[in-house]
Parts: C-alpha cells; structure tokens; sequence
C-alpha cells in the first residue's frame, strides 16, 4: 500500500495537495472512492469505521489508487467524475492490473 503524507507540498510553493483515493474492501472486493486533504488520516479513518455507514459496515480496506491536486474543488469533481458510470469505467481501465494482484477475482 502506498499512501502519501498530508505534508506534501508543491514545488517552490506551499499549497497543500487535494486528493482523490479508491479504496477496495477486502469484506466484499468492492471499490469505495472519495476525496480528501489528508489521505493518511483519511485512510486510517476508513479503517477504524469513523465516517461514512458504507466505509464502517465494509472494512478493513486496502488503498489501489489516488491522484493529487492542488485544489480541493479538482479533486472533488474528479470523486464525482469516478462515481458515474462511464467514470468508473476510466477507473476500472486504470486500476485493472492493481486489482487483479490484490484480489483475483475482480
């Protein structure tokens, strides 16, 4: 699992990085996908079962993927754009070979 620190920072700058992350469970190999500022203590959240009734009912959960932004408003739509239907189909495209390494059956 690679996850990245909430203390990354733009080259010659100080912005803090937005991300977009997909998580799958490995209760029921199903993705989850959402958006944060602190992807480590996002994800630590997740697996705890602070937050959403999904993410607590469907634990413990594996990182597969992210990508950073430099504005929450980015990483939002990107969420939105990967909870569609054609959206998911760009992720799945993106993410195949990840998710046949970590579960088989997907």
């Amino acid at each position: 699992m690679v996850v990245a620190s909430s203390a990354t920072r733009r080259r010659g700058g100080d912005k803090t990085m937005f991300y977009t992350y997909v998580l799958i469970s490995e209760k029921n190999q199903r993705l989850y996908v959402g958006s944060t500022e602190d992807l480590r203590q996002r994800f630590k959240e997740h697996n705890q079962g602070i937050g959403g009734k999904y993410t607590s009912n469907n634990r413990p959960f594996l990182l597969v993927y992210y990508e950073a932004f430099l504005s929450k408003s980015d990483a939002i739509k990107q969420e939105h754009f990967y909870k569609t239907g054609y959206g998911r189909e760009v992720l799945r495209g993106k993410i195949n070979g990840s998710l046949k390494l970590i579960c088989p059956i997907v």
